[in-house]
């Protein structure tokens, strides 16, 4: 399984592809002119994009370290992975603790050409990729139970992922299905662009964007965001602008962010 790379995807770069947009308000190369154009379009309706975006980074950087520090984890199902980047979930995982084990999932052919670097995994831990969508969570639960074990806590990361399902694709059913496979002490951390700060440039971009995209993304507000944590205990301080989720420092905290993030406990 490491790898999946049997794929032979068509990579249609004309028009602009969320996840290589990240890329491109990250500072990375891998990205084409259409989702530089589509990235500049977003900056100019919302300034603030792509500091969200590396608050965004950085809030799943600090959630890897807490669960693989405070809460014991070590196993990880990565879905969305996006284009790797610096501190990548298993990089930061397995400087806590080497033996943890990874599972990215991803389905976009970009990140499945990327695959690579993220399987460089520490000795005495595993990392694997799997070329599947989340919007098939049986699919990619039953694949990654080759390399983790859904007997004991996994922590599935949802980061910047849920607003790419649309609500007529049921993404909170998603996310029941995949939590229900999950054995007590497990954790879902979630991110999600917020609908409900700084909303009229946030729906001036999300609409001329989508209309460029062939995927377009749904922004929620707080409630909805939330509602992904049905049924869960949510961790301090509950669903809050991602820089405010146990920040390294109140400089850090004071960044600007309109991301929602969270992490939830199985009972």
């Amino acid at each position: 399984m490491p790898g999946e790379q049997h794929r032979n995807p068509v990579l249609d770069t004309s028009v602009p592809h969320v996840a290589r947009m990240y890329n491109y308000w990250l500072g990375g190369k891998d990205n084409f002119a259409a989702d530089r154009a589509a990235g500049d379009l977003a900056v100019q309706v919302d300034p603030l994009m792509p500091m969200s975006v590396r608050a965004n980074r950085a809030f799943l950087a600090r959630v890897v370290r807490y669960l693989a520090g405070e809460a014991g984890i070590r196993q990880f199902l990565d879905i969305g992975t996006g284009i790797p980047s610096a501190d990548n979930t298993h990089e930061v995982a397995q400087a806590v603790a080497p033996d943890s084990r990874i599972v990215y999932v991803d389905n976009d052919p970009i990140v499945l050409s990327h695959a690579r670097a993220l399987l460089t995994s520490a000795p005495d831990g595993e990392c694997a990729y799997l070329d599947a969508d989340l919007r098939e969570p049986g699919r990619v639960l039953g694949r990654a139970a080759q390399t983790l074990d859904f007997s004991r806590p996994v922590a599935v990361m949802l980061i910047a992922i849920m607003h790419c399902i649309p609500d007529q694709d049921d993404p909170y059913g998603i996310v029941t299905r995949l939590t229900d496979a999950l054995a007590p002490g497990s954790f879902v951390a979630l991110s999600h662009p917020a609908r409900d700060l700084n909303t009229r440039a946030r729906a001036q971009m999300s609409t001329q964007v989508n209309a460029m995209m062939k995927t377009p993304v749904t922004l929620r507000d707080r409630a909805q965001v939330e509602r992904f944590f049905d049924g869960l205990d949510l961790v301090e301080p509950g669903v809050v602008v991602v820089p405010k989720w146990r920040p390294d420092s109140e400089f850090a905290a004071s960044s600007p962010a309109w991301v929602w993030g969270g992490v939830g406990q199985i009972r």
